[in-house]
């Protein structure tokens, strides 16, 4: 399955690309998100709690960061299993300076498994995108100083990095959905997302 999308964010794509590779900016935005640990330089293990229609679990993931050309691309290459199925995605994530600050554009290349890949392309691919926006909108709020959530950054005796959540930026919405790795990824998530709650 192919998503593509776009978003205008209120700032610069230094400051945009900077906090889509930050885990604590990731965890407090990308919905349904509940815990990200750094495994390696560019990579993480992430834990999210999602579901498409009434199909609904807690996804266990790894997400890398890769291809990166800061400020301008990077690539977010994801993969989550659940009781309801598995993900799998690559998304490109592309951003350049606009009249409003950062035109943001990603295209996910994705593979949903068991009984979530059931649901369907149509609707997996609109809730994606759905989700898709409501994440970058959080991104830019909290760039813009909306700090109503809280993480909690650990530092491992490894020198490694464990995020967990304190509280949510805002409810996700009843049919939010993950965007592993772009659609974030972007959103991610972009990272973060063809999945929905």
């Amino acid at each position: 399955m192919k998503i593509i999308g776009g978003y205008s964010l209120d700032h610069s794509p230094a400051a945009v690309f900077a906090a889509l590779n930050d885990p604590a900016v990731l965890l407090l935005t990308i919905p349904g998100c509940q815990a990200l640990e750094q495994t390696g330089s560019t990579s993480y293990a992430m834990t999210i709690t999602a579901g498409v229609a009434s199909i609904k679990g807690t996804y266990n993931g790894l997400v890398e960061l890769a291809d990166q050309n800061a400020p301008h691309a990077f690539t977010l290459k994801a993969s989550g299993s659940g009781g309801p199925g598995t993900v799998q995605a690559d998304v490109k994530v592309t951003l350049a300076e606009s009249a409003e600050g950062c035109a943001l554009t990603y295209e996910a290349d994705a593979v949903v498994g068991g009984v979530i890949g059931g649901v369907g392309q149509r609707v997996l691919s609109g809730v994606s995108k759905k989700t898709a926006n409501e994440f970058f909108e959080a991104v830019n709020r909290y760039l813009g100083g909306d700090r109503s959530a809280a993480a909690v950054v650990q530092q491992t005796e490894a020198g490694s990095i464990s995020v967990r959540k304190e509280s949510a930026i805002r409810p996700a919405s009843s049919t939010s959905s993950l965007l592993v790795g772009a659609v974030i990824a972007l959103a991610g998530v972009l990272l973060g997302w063809l999945i929905t709650r």
